[in-house]
């Protein structure tokens, strides 16, 4: 993993390998910054960041384990909480903030776009608040000096 921080020259960027060998670029967020320069302190920039318990590579099985994370979820009583379903949320929450969909695909180093997709999930909140704003529109409220489709005089009926 190479670590693109300040100290070594390039600002907010990360690179992992794949599972489909694509080396995606990830932004660091800057709450993260410090945390990471300490980690990274008097290590070579090929040197694994974050090991497995004996040493080794990552795995979601040690993850789990050095997260408690079973116990987690039973003591939050979400027994349907997963760490992937974390990933959902972080792109949604991505999503929300404007990050196009195109750099979303990037972050998440999914070769389609459709995958992308599949893991951004509308908050309930949203949804509402797009019905408000449609019926808003449809009922002129949204913005007077706009003219709604309907009663444009450029608006033209239905051809059949």
């Amino acid at each position: 993993m190479a670590r693109d921080l300040p100290a070594f020259g390039v600002r907010g960027l990360v690179t992992k390998q794949t599972k489909g060998r694509d080396i995606p670029h990830v932004p660091i967020l800057q709450a993260l910054t410090p945390v990471l320069e300490r980690l990274t302190h008097d290590r070579e920039p090929s040197e694994r960041l974050l090991t497995g318990p004996r040493g080794g590579v990552l795995t979601t099985a040690s993850v789990r384990d050095a997260t408690k994370w079973d116990q987690l979820v039973t003591e939050l009583e979400l027994p349907s909480l997963t760490r992937h379903g974390l990933r959902h949320t972080g792109a949604t929450w991505l999503a929300d903030a404007g990050i196009p969909l195109h750099v979303l695909q990037g972050i998440l180093g999914h070769k389609s776009i459709e995958t992308t997709r599949g893991y951004l999930h509308p908050d309930t909140r949203h949804l509402t608040d797009a019905a408000a704003r449609a019926n808003a529109f449809l009922d002129g409220h949204e913005n007077p000096d706009r003219e709604s489709p309907a009663t444009s005089s450029r608006a033209t009926a239905p051809r059949r």
